[in-house]
């Protein structure tokens, strides 16, 4: 059995006029919201043994606010900026953990989150996916290569909104 923790990058900080978008920082919300989900991750028992991060600066910045200790193996991949799902799920294909965190950006990572799992959490925030949702959810498989759309079992899902207000 293989564990996916797909998360959107945490709160963004638009303020910064004349920074490309790749290089847009997390705001003060998003930098409490990272660590928030941090606890929450290391609360459950969902550590992962492996990062796939988009490049972009909040991604990394999320990444860094986690706090997850021993630091996984990390990849930064250009691809995931702003990626289809297609291109997520065939970085996911060449993942070697066991319990794979990924970080993304919407709109990509919230379709990707619902071709996915079998059915979707009972949870009004699922389908819009704000910034710092997190699907934890398990695959029957023994490769990442054999993970398709629709055979993910949802574990969890949290939105940050629950952590910190």
């Amino acid at each position: 059995m293989l564990r996916l923790i797909l998360m959107r990058h945490a709160k963004s900080d638009w303020n910064h006029i004349g920074t490309a978008d790749h290089d847009r920082p997390l705001n003060k919300r998003g930098r409490r919201s990272a660590t928030a989900l941090g606890v929450w991750l290391r609360a459950q028992g969902h550590i992962p043994d492996e990062v796939l991060c988009s490049s972009a600066e909040r991604t990394g910045q999320t990444l860094m606010g986690l706090q997850i200790d021993p630091t996984p193996p990390t990849r930064f991949i250009r691809a995931l900026y702003l990626a289809e799902p297609r291109i997520m799920i065939e970085t996911l294909h060449e993942a070697t953990g066991v319990c794979v965190l990924m970080i993304g950006h919407n709109h990509g990572i919230c379709e990707l989150a619902n071709l996915l799992v079998e059915s979707p959490p009972a949870h009004a925030r699922f389908a819009d996916y704000p910034t710092g949702a997190t699907l934890v959810c398990d695959f029957d498989v023994g490769s990442w290569t054999e993970v398709d759309w629709h055979q993910g079992r949802v574990v969890d899902f949290i939105v940050p909104r629950e952590l910190t207000d």
